[in-house]
């Protein structure tokens, strides 16, 4: 399985940490990220901090770890990131 671009391999999650120019585009980004989550029935961990958004993906009831689930996600929001 290929890491996704800019995602890395953490604590058997991959993880992404995304910076925007002000909290309302992270905000606005994690409510279009959210949709396709919910599409997916496949829902990140993440923080938010003002414009800094840091996520975690690995699939729960695989005992939380990184499954082609997590990579599709990934590359969802991959293609969601305008910045």
């Amino acid at each position: 399985m290929k890491t996704p671009d800019n995602w890395t391999e953490k604590n058997n999650a991959l993880y992404r940490k995304i910076e925007f120019k002000n909290f309302s585009e992270a905000f606005a980004f994690m409510v279009r990220v959210a949709i396709e989550a919910e599409r997916m029935n496949h829902h990140p961990v993440w923080t938010n901090v003002y414009n800094k958004l840091e996520i975690w993906l690995s699939t729960h009831d695989a005992g939380d770890v990184i499954t082609e689930k997590d990579v599709e996600l990934a590359e969802k929001i991959n293609s969601l990131v305008l910045v």
